[in-house]
């Protein structure tokens, strides 16, 4: 009897344990041994040490993933953050009403896929038919609705930004809203009869109350950022004007898929774990620090 009190609490683990090592640990091991051996083909490989992380270092192409996965994702954070932040604010007002049906609006296009959101984005932006290119041409005669957002690099990089932030805008605001909901309304009678201005009250009261919030969200940001691919490569149709297009992960599946070099592109994801790693690791820190 006792040996099977004692057994118990494994038996319930065992289902977890074999799927997270089958599906899990197994493959990440094999991509880690697979980083440091070169392949002929499904079965042929020899050891080649670190030779692939070497030649990362000299590859330009890498390091302009590396530079536009970077600027996308600080870029995301800067658009995104703010604006959450701000329906956030406008939705938590008292005299707001419908909350519920603004809230699933807004979360509403989170659920789309970056995949569906560069498809409506082309269309969207389509040269001459498009409705933001008719908008333009209505309000800005002189410029015209005749833009290609995807042939130039400026244009592609904020119609990615703008994909982005419609999806992940209303997801943030969604967390933002729930966490000044939590805040302590006496904080801000109080602040009030000290004669606290909005903009203080803003700043020693909302801000403190959110900040936990807004670390995780500035913490997934950074690592969805860092993880970008599926939009730029369905809008682009490729890499894009001046290889904008070109993130890490597109970089791998080039290497992976496209020319069949197993091996670097096993490379490149650990790579991708070990800058994914780095941006994490201050922002955790500041998220135990504002508990």
């Amino acid at each position: 009897m006792r040996s099977r009190t004692r057994l118990a609490p494994y038996l319930f683990l065992l289902p977890f344990l074999v799927v997270f090592g089958g599906f899990f640990l197994l493959p990440l091991v094999q991509s880690l041994g697979m980083s440091v051996r070169a392949y002929a083909g499904p079965r042929a490989s020899r050891p080649v040490g670190l030779a692939h992380y070497r030649f990362l270092l000299v590859d330009p192409l890498f390091w302009v993933a590396v530079l536009n996965t970077a600027s996308y994702a600080a870029l995301f954070l800067l658009v995104q953050v703010p604006l959450s932040l701000g329906l956030a604010l406008l939705l938590n007002a008292r005299r707001v009403r419908g909350r519920a049906l603004f809230r699933l609006a807004m979360l509403l296009p989170f659920l789309a896929g970056n995949v569906l959101a560069g498809v409506l984005f082309t269309v969207l932006l389509a040269p001459g038919s498009g409705l933001v290119n008719r908008a333009v041409g209505m309000l800005l005669p002189a410029v015209g609705a005749n833009l290609n957002w995807r042939t130039d690099p400026v244009l592609a990089t904020v119609a990615i930004v703008a994909a982005v932030a419609w999806l992940t805008v209303g997801w943030g605001m969604v967390y933002l809203l729930a966490a000044l909901q939590s805040v302590d309304r006496q904080l801000y009678e109080a602040a009030a009869v000290d004669g606290a201005t909005p903009w203080q009250r803003f700043r020693h009261v909302t801000l403190p109350g959110v900040r936990p919030v807004l670390a995780y969200l500035v913490l997934v940001g950074t690592i969805g950022g860092l993880q970008l691919f599926e939009l730029p490569y369905v809008f682009l149709q490729g890499l894009g004007p001046r290889l904008r297009g070109l993130t890490v992960v597109q970089y791998l599946v080039i290497r992976g898929f496209d020319r069949g070099d197993l091996g670097t592109a096993a490379a490149v994801g650990w790579v991708l774990v070990v800058l994914i790693t780095l941006a994490a690791i201050p922002q955790l820190r500041r998220m135990r620090g504002s508990q």
